[in-house]
């Protein structure tokens, strides 16, 4: 015969808490409690004191050491921040010690933000016809997207280019970026005269 607590391991103590802080650890939007519950499949109510257990955890309350991390309640949602006293180590970090250049991916996606900003991902994902996920965060990782806002109704986030990729273009505003229709295809290659 099986208990609740050899059944599902949420039962043990604080391991709800650190289910969640999993899925926040990947999560690039924030999470709202019911979705976090559903994830988890355990009632709103006790992933909100969890969520709640982890504010404080993160923050040194529990005579723990204060991390260099934060969950931050964001447009009806929970994710995980750098603490801002260590944003200027960290963006240090992406932009000198970890200098790999931009795939082919994330220099197109950069592109679309900065023509269209700001701009979802969805809508990004939807011109570029691929998931951006994992290019979203590597631009937002080399500081050079930021998150503008996040839409009232959706709560999706909205990105905007930094001055950081001004900086590396060497232009001092979007302005001078090159107007794209020129070089864009107008369409009519491979199609015959239909008349």
């Amino acid at each position: 015969m099986t208990t609740d607590t050899q059944t599902h391991p949420a039962a043990e103590p604080f391991a709800l808490d650190r289910e969640l802080e999993a899925l926040l650890m990947v999560a690039d939007e924030p999470q709202s409690i019911v979705h976090l519950a559903t994830a988890v499949s355990r009632p709103a109510g006790d992933v909100a004191a969890s969520v709640s257990r982890l504010v404080d955890d993160f923050d040194g309350k529990f005579n723990t050491v204060r991390r260099g991390f934060e969950l931050r309640e964001v447009a009806g949602g929970w994710r995980i921040y750098v603490r801002a006293a260590h944003d200027p180590l960290v963006a240090d970090f992406v932009l000198t010690q970890n200098p790999s250049r931009l795939s082919q991916a994330a220099l197109e996606t950069l592109a679309v933000i900065a023509y269209k900003q700001p701009i979802g991902r969805g809508a990004v994902a939807s011109i570029r016809a691929v998931n951006v996920d994992s290019v979203v965060r590597t631009l937002l990782g080399r500081g050079l997207i930021t998150e503008a806002f996040a839409d009232v109704e959706t709560g999706a986030i909205n990105y905007a280019t930094t001055d950081l990729l001004l900086t590396q273009l060497g232009i001092n505003s979007l302005d001078e970026l090159p107007h794209i229709s020129p070089l864009l295809d107008d369409g009519s290659d491979g199609f015959e005269d239909l008349r």
